[in-house]
Order: C-alpha cells, then sequence, then structure tokens
C-alpha cells in the first residue's frame, strides 16, 4: 500500500503545481499596454520618436537605460530622426494608425488634438504647471488639457566678442540694473567699431523668431492677446520694423546675412562682429572658439525687456495602446533629478522654476543671464508662438516681408500691413 500513497501524493502534488502555472499564465499578459514595476505587471514598449540638436540624444539614452532597469516591464524604443522630418514622421505614424506612444516636439498646437490629456495622470494641473516658468505654458495648456510636458527651453539673449569690447575700453551690463536701453546698446556698438575695430556692431539670425524679440522690447505682437486679429501692424511694429531697417542703413549690421545669406555664426567666428543676437543654444555651438574672448550680456530695453520663449516638449499620443505607461515615463522625465540631469549634461536650459541654475560643465554664468531675460519675457511673446498653427502659415512671408523692407521694396507700414493682413486670413481660415 506504500507505493500506491506515494503514487498519490505525487500525484497531487504534479495537479497542484499545473494549477498553479495555468493561474499564472491566465493572469499574465503579454500585450504592450500596461505599465508597473512589480513582478505581476504586463509588458509594454514604448515608441519614442526623437530628434537631436547636440548630444542630448547621448543623454536621453543614458536616462532611458537608468528608467527600464528600474521598470522592468517597460522598454523604450527611441527612435531617432532628424528634426526636419520629424513632423512627416509624426504625421506618418498616426495616419497610419499607428501612434508612436510619445514624442519629443517643438510644434505642440499642431498635434493638439491627436495628445493625450495628462491631467488624470499628475497630482493635479495646478501642481504641475506651477513647476515651470511661466512664459511656456501657452505652449502645452490647450483649451484647459495638458496636452505636453516642457523638457528644455530656449531663449534668445545676446553673445558679444569681450575681446573687441575689451580692446575699445567698452564695458557691458553685468546685472538687471544695468541693462542698456536700445540707444545706449547702438552707442555701444558704434564706440566698439570705432575704437575696438569691429567691422560690424552685431550680426542677427535670419528668422522671424529672433526678430520678433525686437517687437516684443517695443511693447508689440504679431496678434492679439485673445488672438482673433493681428497686431504686428500697430505703432509698435512699425516702430521696431524702422529700427531694424536703421541698422542696417547705418552699417552697424551687415546686409550679406539678411539679404546675402551670409551665415551669421560664421561672422561672429571670425572675430570681426561685435555681438550676435541669438538662441542659448549657441554658448555649446560657440564653445570652441579660441581666438577671441568671448560672453553674454543682457539684452538692451524698449519699453520693457523681452526675449522670446520656445523649447523642446514631451507629447503622449492617444491610440498608441500605452496612454499610461508614456504618461508616467513623461512625469519621470520632468521631475527635478532628472530633467536637471538631462538639460545640464545636454548645456540646454531647463524648464523648471527650481532648476534654473545648474552646474554646467561650461558657462554657466552665461545661461545664468539667458534664464533671467526669459524671467523678464512679455507674456505676448509665448503668446504669439504657441500658436505654431498660425505661425507656420505666415513665417516666412513675415521673412520676405522683412527683407523687401531692407532691400527698399517695401516701407515698414507697406510690409506690417501685408503681414496683418495675411495673419487676420490665417485667422479667418482656422
Amino acid at each position: 500500500m506504500k507505493p500506491k500513497t506515494n503514487f498519490k501524493l505525487s500525484f497531487s502534488l504534479v495537479l497542484m503545481m499545473s494549477l498553479i502555472m495555468l493561474s499564472a499564465c491566465g493572469n499574465a499578459d503579454t500585450s504592450t499596454g500596461s505599465t508597473g514595476n512589480t513582478g505581476g505587471a504586463k509588458q509594454a514598449t514604448l515608441d519614442f520618436l526623437w530628434f537631436s540638436d547636440g548630444n542630448e540624444g547621448e543623454v536621453i539614452k543614458g536616462i532611458i537605460k537608468e528608467y527600464e532597469q528600474s521598470n522592468a516591464n517597460v522598454k523604450i524604443n527611441l527612435i531617432e530622426v532628424g528634426f526636419k522630418d520629424l513632423q512627416t514622421k509624426l504625421k506618418t505614424m498616426i495616419s497610419g494608425g499607428k501612434p508612436p506612444a510619445l514624442s519629443r516636439i517643438t510644434d505642440t498646437g499642431s498635434f493638439a488634438n491627436q495628445a493625450v490629456d495628462l491631467t488624470p495622470y499628475v497630482e493635479s494641473a495646478d501642481q504641475f504647471e506651477g513647476q515651470f516658468i511661466d512664459s511656456l505654458k501657452p505652449y502645452y495648456v490647450i483649451n484647459d488639457k495638458l496636452i505636453a510636458a516642457p523638457m528644455d527651453v530656449t531663449a534668445n539673449g545676446l553673445i558679444y566678442n569681450k575681446t573687441l569690447f575689451d580692446k575699445a575700453g567698452v564695458k557691458v551690463p553685468t546685472s538687471p540694473e544695468e541693462v542698456w536701453t536700445w540707444d545706449e546698446y547702438i552707442a555701444a556698438l558704434k564706440e566698439v567699431m570705432d575704437k575696438g575695430g569691429a567691422r560690424y556692431g552685431m550680426v542677427w539670425d535670419v528668422t522671424p523668431h529672433r526678430w520678433s524679440t525686437l517687437l516684443y522690447q517695443n511693447g508689440g505682437s504679431m496678434v492679439t492677446e485673445d488672438g482673433s486679429a493681428a497686431a504686428i501692424n500697430s505703432e509698435a511694429g512699425i516702430r521696431s520694423m524702422e529700427l531694424f531697417k536703421q541698422l542696417h542703413k547705418d552699417g552697424i549690421m551687415p546686409e550679406s546675412v539678411w539679404l546675402g545669406g551670409e551665415n551669421p555664426n560664421n561672422l561672429f567666428r571670425s572675430g570681426t562682429v561685435a555681438a550676435h543676437w541669438a538662441g542659448n543654444w549657441m554658448i555649446s555651438n560657440y564653445k570652441d572658439i579660441t581666438d577671441f574672448e568671448w560672453g553674454v550680456t543682457y539684452m538692451p530695453k524698449g519699453t520693457q525687456r523681452s526675449s522670446v520663449p520656445g523649447g523642446k516638449f514631451l507629447m503622449a499620443f492617444k491610440g498608441s495602446g500605452n496612454e499610461q505607461e508614456a504618461a508616467a515615463f513623461i512625469n519621470y522625465l520632468t521631475s527635478k533629478e532628472v530633467n536637471s540631469k538631462y538639460n545640464q549634461e545636454s548645456l540646454f536650459m531647463s524648464p523648471r522654476k527650481d532648476s534654473s541654475v545648474l552646474d554646467y560643465e561650461f558657462g554657466k554664468e552665461m545661461y545664468e543671464v539667458f534664464s533671467d531675460e526669459l524671467k523678464n519675457t512679455s507674456p505676448l511673446a509665448a503668446n504669439d508662438w504657441s500658436r505654431q498653427t498660425l505661425i507656420s502659415k505666415i513665417s516666412t512671408d513675415l521673412k520676405n516681408n522683412i527683407i523687401d523692407v531692407l532691400s527698399d521694396k517695401a516701407t515698414a507700414q507697406e510690409a506690417m500691413d501685408k503681414t496683418a493682413k495675411l495673419i487676420n486670413e490665417a485667422i479667418a481660415s482656422q
């Protein structure tokens, strides 16, 4: 009887183990729709569309690796594309019914309808928004929905040739209290040209985004605050355009950039230009300059101080099947510790209010000046540039209209009126 008893016991153990295994298989899910870092969570693979301007691609890969190690059920599939191909790739994926889980993006407005509202996935909308600088809010809060999250922030600012300024004996502002007026700034540039040997006082990138800094400093905007009509042909708009033309007419700015296509970066690198009106990313670009000393100072003010905010955002997409997982990853990437690490190592500026001062390996004081420019930026700048669907329709025409003024094909009034007409037509077509 003993063998029979052993057989029954063995059979019972086998049966019990089989039931346990079947139960485990029944509870497991091999789909890619859930999240969590516990053993019972189902696996999720997140397609992450990404473009790089510099070394940030390598930085994000390191962060992804750390996230995957802490969240064994999540795999991030980084899909790298060139910036110029991003929108086409994203539109193709969405129209094909296979949107990525998330994407790095600049044009939030164009994809707002396809974006996951992050509100249910954060502690509270007010708490989430309160982490970031106020001027960015129009980019990622649309119709009271959190359609994206800021990853890094950009600003326009003033990079100058310290060697030329020192040779001319001209001191630049070293604090916000010393900011030049535009008249004082122009006088300083002329002195550096006369005494410092600068061929030109300033170069200015050929983009409406950079040009519009002058518009906001003069108290103007491209559209009204409610976005219902054009405002660029206001007195502030005309005055800004006339000043821009005068800077070229007086030889302070070379016509070869806006009218001839010469690269302003190369001109500044030549050591013959006193200043470059540029974006903060040029700090990283210029760090290899050894022929002369350079730095960052404060932009001049018109009726007010202003830069133009911009940046890169993270957006999760409806229909990926991984909405919750994408939102969790976005929360991770925008947290103080991770976001600070990303921006510090990428030499970018953090959009977080508590990370405005980072311990950069290069140019720490320079980034602090750009950060101060953002803190003193007109809210009308973000109100304009967050309307990417509208801006994309008129940006090229605005640039061409500015060029027409510089080449004496139109007056400032005519060019701004023409641009206003195009803006109103674009608004009406929305």
